[in-house]
Order: structure tokens, then sequence, then C-alpha cells
């Protein structure tokens, strides 16, 4: 596979692998317009590569993860990632709640629509509600402990995974020398894991390409246009958030927050693409390790930070709620709106296991003031689809920034090589699944 040409030289961007998912996303994008029903009908190729990604995730988390604490300087080390990390994922996560309720003031996104919450279809969001009760905290600490060691493997939860990585990180420490032939196998796994990882990402293009066409052909421009004041302000607020909030961070900690985005374009269109960050969490842990972040960190932040450190989500519940309840006519006491705002706090961390956990937790959320109505959440259905696609990218960008913020603290960011990553050279680029040469 040729990188870079023998001159040192990139290659034409049109062999690119993430030209082609630009590509992907236009194509589907205008497919589902012009063509709705067919649209619409190639909602397979993009779960097809989600499931594929899916597939890879356990194994990626699992090595990562267990290299990272056995080549650690000891459970000391491990725990005060663990503990900065955490300290990062709650302060930020709280701002993005804030940030949310005040924007839902600012603008007002509902107001003026005097819906009957009588005249709504609440069996749209039956399901939900009845979801709603595996985003409690007992629900959350139940779903983290595997029945087997096996079965973590197979769950689908990030958290089981990380859960069993963890101990078996520890358990490698603990048993120091005699186990090091243990983690030289897992560290030469990982190399092949990450080619797979490489190749799976060939599927990148079809994969965005039929999840476009699809919410395009599905829900419609007019879904979007019908409730758009909701939309452009959820997406102002999650710009202001990324570009202001954690662009200071980003200052505060030695780079800058548009370097940063241009070298997660790849990424950043993947997750765009496929209304999915997880499809591109093996190559946020390779980029984050490429821009020079400690393998430890990066093992422990990232996959913790999946799950935990959620900004957009977070963003979305409070704004969506207080949306909910301008659109309705519900009049929130201060009490109850910081009252939501706790619950919003624990219910976002109690659902992080859970398929489709933005719009579970919300229902989560709502069930704790009982004057907004539930069934309020049939008004952003139709548009939350285009609204998972900005959670996703700003998720996934918080937890690229916390990656780099928490190493830094840790004094384990490479200064030179982050530099030179963010500065676009070619030979970092070039060491990273969507910004290869497929050939």
């Amino acid at each position: 596979m040729a990188l870079i040409a023998a001159d040192g030289s990139r290659p034409p961007v049109w062999r690119l692998l993430y030209f082609w998912v630009l590509i992907g996303i236009v194509s589907g994008a205008l497919l589902g317009w012009l063509a709705p029903a067919t649209g619409a009908a190639l909602q397979p190729l993009g779960e097809a590569f989600i499931a594929l990604v899916k597939m890879v995730i356990p194994a990626v988390i699992f090595l990562t993860v267990v290299t990272g604490i056995a080549g650690s300087h000891g459970l000391g080390s491990l725990g005060r990632v663990a503990l900065k990390a955490f300290a990062y994922f709650l302060f930020f996560s709280t701002l993005a709640l804030f940030v949310g309720l005040i924007v839902a003031h600012l603008f007002q996104p509902g107001a003026g629509m005097h819906v009957d919450p009588a005249t709504l279809d609440a069996a749209k969001v039956h399901g939900f509600e009845e979801k709603a009760h595996e985003s409690s905290i007992t629900g959350f600490l139940v779903a983290i402990i595997p029945t087997t060691l096996a079965s973590a493997f197979t769950s689908g939860s990030i958290l089981q995974i990380l859960f069993v990585a963890v101990l078996f990180g520890i358990a490698l420490t603990l048993v120091g020398e005699p186990a090091r032939p243990v983690t030289d196998l897992l560290e030469r796994l990982s190399l092949v894991v990450f080619r797979l990882v490489t190749i799976v990402m060939w599927a990148a293009p079809v994969g965005a390409f039929g999840a476009m066409a699809f919410t395009i052909g599905k829900y419609g421009v007019g879904t979007l246009l019908s409730l758009g004041k909701l939309v452009a302000t959820f997406y102002f607020t999650s710009a202001f958030f990324v570009l202001v909030v954690l662009g200071i961070v980003a200052v505060l900690n030695g780079f800058s927050i548009i370097k940063l985005l241009r070298y997660l374009r790849a990424e950043l269109l993947l997750v765009l693409g496929t209304s999915s960050s997880e499809a591109a969490l093996p190559a946020l842990i390779e980029k984050m390790e490429v821009a020079g972040a400690d393998k430890e960190v990066v093992g422990v932040v990232v996959p913790t930070g999946y799950s935990f450190n959620l900004d957009g989500t977070n963003i979305y519940m409070t704004l969506a709620a207080l949306f909910i309840a301008q659109a309705t006519g519900v009049q929130l006491t201060l009490g109850e709106q910081l009252g939501l705002l706790a619950v919003a706090m624990l219910s976002s961390k109690g659902a992080a296991g859970v398929t489709g956990a933005g719009f579970i937790t919300l229902a989560a959320t709502l069930a704790i003031v009982p004057k907004v109505p539930l069934a309020g959440m049939a008004l952003i259905l139709g548009v939350d689809r285009f609204m998972s696609e900005c959670r996703s990218l700003t998720n996934f960008i918080g937890n690229a920034v916390a990656t780099l913020v928490v190493a830094r603290w840790e004094g384990k960011l490479n200064r030179e090589k982050l530099v030179r990553a963010l500065d676009g050279k070619p030979e970092v680029l070039a060491a990273t699944p969507l910004e290869r040469d497929p050939d």
C-alpha cells in the first residue's frame, strides 16, 4: 500500500478515502432528495457499514485499553489518568447542559407554536418511554457488568468491554514479567486488528451514501424546514460550544481547535455521513496516538469518553426539553428546570450503553417533570435524525479535545508530534485509516 510517493509528496486527493466519503454523502443527499423512495430503501447500506465497524470495536477497545494499562507506569498512573478524565467529563458535560438551557431561554425555539398535547400521537414515542427505565443509574450498574468475560464482546456495550479490558490490564500489570509474553502477543494482535480497521473503512463511502440517502429520502428536506428553528438553534449551540468553549480549552492547552478539526476532517465526514460517532472510534484512537497522546491515556480517555463525555447529547437534552415545554405552553419554574438539568446529568450517564441514547435519555429526563407531556417528543421525532448528526459530531470532537487535554495534564503529550499532526505533515496524515491510499 503506497502511502506517499518516493519524493514525499501526497497522493492526489481522488485517491484518498475521505474524498470518496464526501462524494458518498453528497450523492446520497441528492438521491434522497430527487428519489425519496429509492433513497429510503438504501437504509441497509448504512446499517451494514455501521455493523461492520461495530464488529471490530470490541477488539479495538480491548486491545487498546489492555496494552495501554500493561505498558503504563503502574496502577497509580492509571488511577490518575482515570480521575482526571472523569473530572474533565463531569465538568464539561454539566457545562453543556447549562449551555443548552441558556440558549433555549435566549432563542425560545418553541415559543408561539401553541401545540395542544392532546393532539399529539403519543404512540410514536411509546417505545422510547418503555426504554427510559434503562437509563436509570440502577440499570447502568447492572449493564456495566457482563454475564461472562466472553459475553462482554457480544453484548454490543462499550461499557462492558471497557470493564473487562480494565480488569484484564490490571491483572497483567500485577502479574508483571511472567505476563510479558501475553502483552507482546496483544501488541502484535493490535497491528493486525488496526489493519483490519483499514480494510473495513474501504466500505465507508458506500455506508455514508446509503445512510445519507435514507435520511433525506425518509424524512425529507420539508421535515427539516418545518422545525427549522429548533434544528438551527441546536446546530448554532453546538458550533458555539465547539468553537468557543472547546476552542478556549484548546488554546489554554496549547493547540488550535480549528487545526484539530482539520486534522480530524476525514473522521468528521464519516460521522456526518453515518450519524454515528462509533463509526470513527477506531480511527480516533489511532489518530490521537499519532498526534502524540500517550497510548495509556488514549486507551482510558477515548472509550470512557464515548460513554461519559457526551457534550452534544447533553446540549440536545436540555434544549429539546425546553423546546417541548415552550411548544406546549408549559411554564417551568427555576427549581423544575434545575431538577430537569440534574436528572439529565444522571440519565445521560445511565443510558451510555443504550441504543438511541439521545432520544431515550430525553424521555427519562422529561419523566421527572410531569408538567411537560412526554407525548411532546413526537414534535421532534421527525427531525431527530438531523440533530443526531450534530450530536455525534459534537460528542466526537469533545472526546478528541478531552484526550489531548488529559494527556497534557499527565505530561504524556508529545508536543512535537502534536504540532506535526495538526500542521498536516504528509507522513503523519498518511498514517491514519481514512487518509490512506487504498491501493
